[in-house]
């Protein structure tokens, strides 16, 4: 894995969790000089040019990232196919994926699996719980969660 070169992420909407994924990992390997690696994201509904949540805005702008200009953009097989890796916040997301790319299904991961420790594994099965329609404490908790896995994934990439 250490020739990963693109990283997609999938969530539902790409209005929320993807947002937030990638613009962490963005942030992350900016500041640990590893710009060269692409890093996009995408939703599996045909939410395409929708901005992200203003609660994700919020969020985000308390990490110092601003994603306001961000625009949710469809799941296809091009970026399926152009990635290196993808990473995906539930298991249908997965399941997507590999429905229209079988061949994607050894570079898909669940967020919360990757790179994780084996007595780890059972605990994150479920992946990361869409904020959409909660509170702010909702999305500082999402936050919390993608925060922890890109943090340990861009020391890795």
């Amino acid at each position: 894995m250490n020739d990963i070169k693109s990283v997609l992420f999938v969530c539902t909407g790409n209005s929320c969790r993807s947002v937030m994924a990638e613009g962490l990992l963005k942030k992350y390997l900016k500041e640990l000089e590893k710009e060269t690696i692409e890093v996009d994201s995408a939703g599996v509904m045909n939410y395409s040019g929708q901005p992200p949540t203003p609660e994700t805005i919020e969020v985000m702008n308390k990490e110092g990232i601003d994603v306001s200009s961000h625009r949710s953009k469809n799941l296809t097989r091009n970026l399926i196919e152009g990635a290196d890796l993808i990473l995906v916040m539930e298991r249908m997301h997965k399941d997507m994926v590999v429905s229209m790319v079988p061949e994607a299904s050894p570079k898909t991961y669940l967020l919360t699996e990757f790179w994780t420790d084996e007595k780890d594994r059972g605990s994150n099965k479920h992946g990361v719980q869409d904020p959409l329609g909660m509170s702010m404490e909702g999305y500082r908790i999402c936050l919390g969660v993608i925060k922890n896995q890109i943090e340990r994934i861009a020391q890795k990439l």
